[in-house]
């Protein structure tokens, strides 16, 4: 595709606009009437606690379900995201820049009932247009932050399931493909599973939403998270035996350290007297976890996050840099976010966490960093 006409296909179309719009509606409708387990948030800095109906693994096998039965009646096709990407990545960038200049005026002019909703400006308005003024905006009762980060891990999902239905389509479905979407999936899956332990996060309980946010929930995960499958799309690569183990062996290590991290500090701050790996947990002044992984590494969830993520660019070898952007870019990242993270807990916890960081010298990576 040469630069004209990928210009051109960069322009929103009608059918794009449409496709969007429907699935925005389709999670906002799901998200209120599907079962599911009401969680109560953490309590906010503010003093506030939201409630949030962890319904996204529901949500995520209905839609999955009614697109099938679309492309079984023939009424819609099973490659049409791959056919548009980059229509769709244009009207989701506009769409994104539109929320958050919405977003932007609505907290200015906020005179907010509820604390939660008060804003916080910093005077600079391109600091407050990129990291947002409200901390959990709601609009219609929906908490925008949760459903922005739920519609891009399902958006994720969807870019996947099409780019598969063109390898199937085009008789190319390789062993890398296979790989990249297998580990995907298993991650985008295990993350609804597990929604509950979204509430607990950073950005649930301290980022506040604003371009930074919509721009990544939107636009980054799904089209950049996907990067991979569209390399493999027009790139074969062969893989040995020995290389296909070695990569199912990072994801699961990355995947169990990602995973049994977050579980133990969410169970923590549900219970912190349950005990972890069979013991009773180790607590720094009665308010920071220092035991199973938080005794490893203060940010050991990062860890797994990264082996992951390079898990999703292994199966497209190294013949080229492109595939291993999304490492990379999460590596850069989770470095800035977690040195906001420990400004904020030095903050927070002064003394105790300096004790903490005595304890637990390493960052990320045990002996590394």
């Amino acid at each position: 595709m040469d630069l004209n006409s990928t210009l051109h296909a960069l322009i929103p179309t009608y059918d794009s606009v449409i496709l969007l719009f429907v699935f925005f509606a389709y999670l906002a409708i799901a998200g209120s009437i599907l079962p599911g387990k009401v969680i109560p948030g953490v309590v906010l800095s503010d003093g506030t606690r939201l409630h949030y109906r962890c319904n996204g693994l529901l949500s995520l096998l209905l839609l999955v379900m009614l697109l099938g039965l679309g492309v079984w009646m023939n009424f819609v096709s099973s490659t049409v995201i791959a056919d548009q990407g980059l229509e769709l990545l244009s009207t989701t960038f506009i769409f994104s820049i539109l929320v958050t200049f919405v977003l932007f005026i609505a907290g200015s002019n906020s005179r907010a009932r509820s604390s939660s909703l008060k804003p916080h400006t910093t005077g600079n308005l391109v600091q407050d247009w990129w990291l947002g003024i409200q901390l959990n905006p709601q609009f219609m009762g929906i908490d925008l932050k949760f459903f922005f980060v739920r519609a891009g891990m399902m958006g994720w999902l969807l870019i996947n399931l099409s780019i598969l239905g063109k390898c199937f389509q085009d008789a190319t479905l390789s062993p890398s493909m296979f790989l990249y979407q297998l580990f995907c999936g298993l991650y985008i899956l295990d993350y609804f599973f597990y929604e509950e332990y979204m509430t607990s996060t950073w950005d649930i309980i301290a980022e506040r939403l604003g371009f930074m946010l919509v721009f990544g929930d939107l636009v980054w995960i799904p089209f950049t998270f996907s990067i991979q499958g569209w390399w493999l799309l027009v790139n074969k690569v062969e893989l040995t035996k020995a290389s296909m183990v070695a990569n199912c062996i990072v994801f699961l290590i990355g995947y169990r350290v990602f995973r049994g991290a977050n579980k133990q500090k969410h169970m923590f701050k549900k219970n912190p007297k349950a005990p972890i790996w069979g013991s009773p947990p180790k607590v720094i002044g009665g308010k920071l976890l220092a035991s199973g992984y938080w005794g490893i590494a203060r940010h050991s969830n990062y860890l797994g996050d990264l082996l992951v993520a390079l898990s999703f660019s292994l199966p497209c070898g190294i013949s080229s840099p492109i595939p291993y952007f999304y490492p990379i870019y999460l590596l850069i990242l989770l470095i800035w976010r977690e040195r906001r993270d420990e400004a904020r807990c030095a903050t927070k916890y002064k003394e105790v966490w300096a004790e903490y960081c005595k304890l637990v010298p390493w960052r990320i990576l045990p002996y590394v960093y």
